[in-house]
């Protein structure tokens, strides 16, 4: 192919003309804006609200549970005071009023206490009547405070110095809530303490749509218990869902047009090409782009390239085609010449076989023919199948060289019956030619051992794939003396021979009289 024909061999300014610069600088300037604003935007915007909401959280969170762990130790030692004022026998019924008054004032109006004895007995409390349900034998219990879920109540546990007297404080959600409220403005709030699996919810915002973004856990001294602040997401605006969903349109507009660019100048132009490549058929002049114009000029050149390819393929083609033709007429030449050679020497052979006139001569004139007459039958048959690729037909092979050896045989064998059974299997020539002389020789050995006896040749598939089993068979072969005079004198090393041609071992079963042999055929 001339290289001057590719744009890319030229100077430094085709780079500049070619397509894959001018796809990266439009997919970049068609990206770059959307990809800037969707970036900074995006990243600023989370970030930012990401960083402030938890520093509120945290913030808000641990100012709520130091004041209300602040109100709560100013109530403790108020009352601490008192029960241990009572514990020494120093206290009188104002110190409750008064103690009372305490907890009204800087709590709310329900928020009450009760002071107890060891023995059960109530020694003052909150003066309305109320009564807080809890059992004589926990109200001495060692937990400093206590959550009670179902009543929505916070039990704060005072001790006297002397372990006598206990007073026990209980505060409502409605105080709580307004203790925890934090100072910041922190929108979507939710507050609640937890004291190992007992959760008590004392405000903020319960129902509000959508999913936790934090929440922040911070120790409630001096108890055992946590208060813990959860932040919501607000409720989804329009606003909202447009600077939500923003990102995601400029994205689907940027992955919009690099596929319209990728398409109209890549992907269409490459898919017309692969068509063309996969119609292809040798001999064909392909001209994949030439009802499609692309500015790409790489794939231009691409199909350009595709088509001068397919004119060389086409040239070879016709030459290829004119060079096999000549090469059959001149292996169907060579095999006539070799037909006819072989027939000339087995003519020759058959005119001095007449003209000898001893019987050994006859006989040994008679056993080269048989040979030289194998071997036309192999050329014969291997000729016929030439067209065809299949290789040389083994029933016909066999039938044809049977008719022959019938013809050729010793004398005293004229009568001598030859029976074929065979599937319809090819071999190759080198199989076929070792086949027909391995045939050979034994048909004219049990014709020699005994002129009258019957020979069964069979060769049928075996179950290994590719493989066949040839056997022969004759009363001729049972072991006797003169069988294995022949076998020792001649036939011996030639069938030993012939099986190592054919790579396989020759099984000789002298009880039933059988030589077998595994031969490669054809798929």
């Amino acid at each position: 192919m001339p290289q001057a024909d590719t744009p890319l061999r030229g100077s430094s300014f085709d780079f500049f003309r070619s397509t894959g610069f001018k796809m990266f600088v439009l997919l970049t300037l068609a990206l770059l804006p959307l990809g800037v604003v969707a970036l900074v935007a995006s990243l600023q915007s989370i970030r930012a609200a990401d960083v402030e909401k938890k520093a509120l959280l945290r913030i808000a969170a641990t100012q709520s549970a130091r004041k209300l762990g602040a109100e709560l130790m100013s109530d403790q030692t108020a009352l601490k005071l008192a029960i241990n004022t009572f514990a020494v026998g120093r206290g009188d019924p104002d110190m409750c009023h008064r103690a009372d008054s305490f907890l009204r004032s800087r709590a709310s109006s329900d928020t009450r206490f009760a002071v107890y004895m060891r023995d059960g007995r109530r020694i003052c409390g909150s003066y309305d009547g109320w009564r807080d349900g809890i059992p004589p034998e926990r109200r001495f219990d060692p937990a400093a405070a206590e959550l009670i879920p179902h009543r929505g109540l916070l039990m704060i546990r005072t001790l006297s110095n002397d372990k006598r007297l206990v007073a026990l404080t209980f505060y409502d959600r409605a105080y709580l809530d307004q203790v925890t409220d934090p100072a910041s403005s922190l929108q979507n709030r939710h507050t609640l303490l937890q004291q190992g699996k007992k959760r008590m919810d004392i405000g903020g915002v319960l129902a509000v749509q959508g999913r936790s973004v934090d929440s922040v856990s911070a120790p409630l001294p001096p108890t055992d218990i946590t208060l813990t602040m959860v932040v919501r997401d607000p409720p989804v605006t329009l606003a909202r869902a447009l600077s939500l969903f923003l990102p995601l349109v400029m994205w689907f507009a940027a992955a919009a047009i690099g596929w319209f660019v990728v398409n109209r100048l890549l992907i269409r132009p490459l898919v017309t090409l692969r068509r063309a490549v996969a119609a292809y058929r040798p001999g064909e002049v392909m001209e994949p782009l030439k009802r499609m114009r692309t500015p790409a000029l790489e794939i231009a050149d691409l199909g350009n390239t595709f088509r001068e390819i397919s004119e060389d393929v086409a040239t070879h083609e016709a030459e290829m085609a004119d060079s096999l033709e000549r090469q059959r007429r001149l292996t169907r030449e060579v095999h006539h010449r070799v037909k006819n050679n072989l027939q000339i020497i087995a003519s020759l052979i058959n005119l001095h076989s007449r003209s000898a006139e001893a019987p050994e001569a006859v006989d040994a004139y008679a056993s080269i023919q048989r040979r030289v007459d194998a071997l036309s039958v192999v050329h014969r048959n291997h000729y016929a199948e030439l067209e065809e690729n299949k290789g040389v037909g083994v029933r016909a092979l066999v039938s044809e060289l049977c008719a022959s050896l019938r013809a050729t045989a010793p004398s005293g064998a004229g009568n001598a019956s030859l029976l074929v059974d065979s599937d319809q299997l090819y071999v190759t020539q080198d199989v076929a030619v070792p086949v027909a002389f391995l045939i050979t020789e034994l048909v004219e050995l049990a014709m020699l051992t005994d002129p009258g006896s019957t020979v069964r040749i069979s060769v049928h598939s075996a179950e290994e794939a590719g493989h066949a089993t040839l056997l022969i068979a004759s009363a001729a072969y049972r072991a006797s003396p003169r069988m294995h005079a022949y076998l020792e004198a001649r036939f011996g090393r030639i069938l030993t021979g012939l099986s190592r041609q054919l790579r396989a071992p020759l099984l000789y079963d002298e009880n039933d009289g059988s030589y077998a042999i595994d031969i490669m055929v054809n798929g």
